[in-house]
């Protein structure tokens, strides 16, 4: 069996930590912070040790280092190690929430902020700084965002992820409100706010799309069948392309106002619909906080 690398990066206090415990609880050998100086050479030692799965987190406080990785992880793919690079973000507003409600430093502040200097502005600011030393991670991994999910729901996540198999395309097919923001992670995202909404039926408002009521009622309209066969067709004519473009995952997010109905519905089909010909898992963002 050949070693599995899992590479956590992302943005400071996007849950980087979270996620590395969902993969000891996993089984994963862990490792936090290792500079990536050391990677090739630790990747090394593990396979002389006949490890099957690790996990190493790095941030930006190896900046300096940081562009070598890229090139590493394409030198250890080439030696048959199983790379699986995972980059967690979250948008600004919710960073900036976490660091003031913790009163952690960013790693990127200047130490001893002078009085007078709005300390919000430099917080924004050494957060699109990191933003731009890590882009050219985040391109080369897959993305999760974390901005609305509880330590649970991302260790679950992460896990689900890591269960499907990797050497084939995996297709996320992802839920969501736009009221509460669109998804960071997205690769595709999906507008179905112009379809009927079940919300102004009383008897199905504090239902979901998971729910056959909801489901009975949007089968009825041919528009939504529409706004189905569309996204199934657009997503059978590129899938294919970006699986031979060495793609691991791809996320396609389907919005709706509430993110509690015809989004939910919409995903559930589509999930059912592709799951035959990809490795398929289903997120229901806003579900998880009912």
């Amino acid at each position: 069996m050949s070693l599995e690398l899992v590479l956590i990066t992302g943005m400071s206090g996007s849950g980087k930590s979270v996620a590395l415990r969902a993969l000891e609880d996993a089984g994963y050998f862990c490792v936090d912070n290792l500079p990536p100086e050391l990677l090739l050479s630790f990747v090394e030692l593990e396979v002389k040790h006949a490890a099957h799965r690790v996990a190493i987190a790095m941030d930006v406080r190896s900046a300096v280092s940081l562009p070598l990785v890229p090139a590493q992880l394409r030198q250890l793919m080439t030696r048959g190690i199983a790379v699986r690079p995972l980059f967690l973000d979250a948008t600004t507003d919710t960073l900036v929430r976490r660091f003031s409600e913790t009163r952690r430093r960013h790693p990127l502040s200047k130490a001893g902020v002078e009085d007078g200097v709005d300390q919000h502005r430099a917080l924004v600011d050494a957060i699109e700084l990191e933003r731009e030393l890590l882009a050219d991670l985040r391109e080369h991994a897959h993305v999760i965002d974390t901005s609305v999910l509880r330590g649970a729901q991302l260790q679950d996540y992460v896990k689900s992820l890591l269960s499907a198999p990797h050497a084939q395309l995996t297709l996320v097919f992802e839920s969501f409100a736009f009221k509460r923001g669109i998804p960071v992670d997205a690769d595709y995202i999906f507008d179905v706010r112009m379809l009927p909404n079940p919300h102004y039926v009383p008897e199905l408002r504090d239902l979901t799309g998971l729910d056959e009521p909801v489901a009975a009622y949007l089968r009825e309209h041919e528009e939504v069948d529409q706004m189905y066969e569309h996204i199934a067709a657009f997503l059978d004519h590129w899938l294919e392309p970006l699986a031979r473009n060495h793609r691991s995952y791809v996320t396609v997010a389907i919005g709706c106002t509430g993110g509690q109905h015809r989004s939910v519905y919409l995903v559930e089909k589509l999930a059912e619909e592709f799951e035959e010909r990809w490795t398929t898992l289903k997120r229901h963002r806003e579900l998880g906080k009912r």
